[in-house]
């Protein structure tokens, strides 16, 4: 059983440094309108991106109540709880543990007209290896996969799986958000195409936004 007391500390230092750090990045962000005009038709997000961009993505997308799917493992608790001291909502499950569950739950939020977001290579990989998860929920709530990249100029990158980016304070981030993938992709259950389109999109977006400062000069 976990020490409830050293998560709680892990929790609150690891939101300061998120908090402490975020607020110095300095923001591009390519294609919002995307996201705005999916829910001008109506319909929810489904986001997704890459499991070691997560201190970017959480920071970014804060205080918007975003479902967050997280592992139930020690390092899924760490993120819960952190997730949701910046406003999101978490739903414990995964690939491997509770996901049959944990899709019911974030099913049901998307009925309910709330947002959901995946890492969508986690918990433990391969990296930049998309799953199905995502889209299996565009099939069965009707709402479109929205990939979106996240890249920081100059970072910290832990010898973890995922290779976790942690961005150096007052750096540049770049935000792309990606051509929604309408659930018809998945149609009649074929979720693998649906997967593999998604992949592709991830795949380009973060050799774009990881690209973003090449030859550009500060401004």
């Amino acid at each position: 059983m976990m020490d409830r007391t050293r998560v709680g500390a892990v929790a609150w230092l690891g939101r300061r440094v998120i908090g402490l750090i975020g607020r110095t990045l300095r923001w591009n962000v390519v294609g919002w309108e995307k996201l705005e005009a999916v829910h001008g038709a109506g319909k929810r997000w489904i986001l997704a991106f890459w499991h070691g961009r997560l201190f970017l993505a959480s920071w970014y997308f804060r205080n918007r109540g975003i479902a967050v799917m997280t592992s139930r493992n020690r390092d899924g608790e760490y993120i819960a709880r952190v997730i949701r001291r910046l406003g999101y909502t978490a739903v414990r499950g995964s690939s491997s543990v509770g996901g049959h569950g944990a899709a019911r739950e974030m099913l049901r939020i998307l009925r309910q007209g709330g947002d959901v977001g995946f890492a969508i290579d986690g918990p433990r990989g391969p990296r930049y290896v998309a799953k199905a998860g995502a889209a299996y929920l565009a099939w069965k709530s009707g709402n479109p996969v929205i990939p979106f990249g996240i890249s920081v100029e100059r970072k910290w990158m832990l010898r973890s799986w995922d290779r976790f980016e942690i961005p150096k304070p007052f750096s540049r981030a770049v935000l792309l958000i990606g051509d929604p993938i309408p659930a018809e992709c998945a149609a009649a259950g074929e979720l693998d195409d649906c997967r593999a389109r998604i992949q592709q999109a991830l795949d380009e977006l973060r050799l774009r936004g990881d690209g973003w400062w090449a030859g550009r000069r500060e401004k």
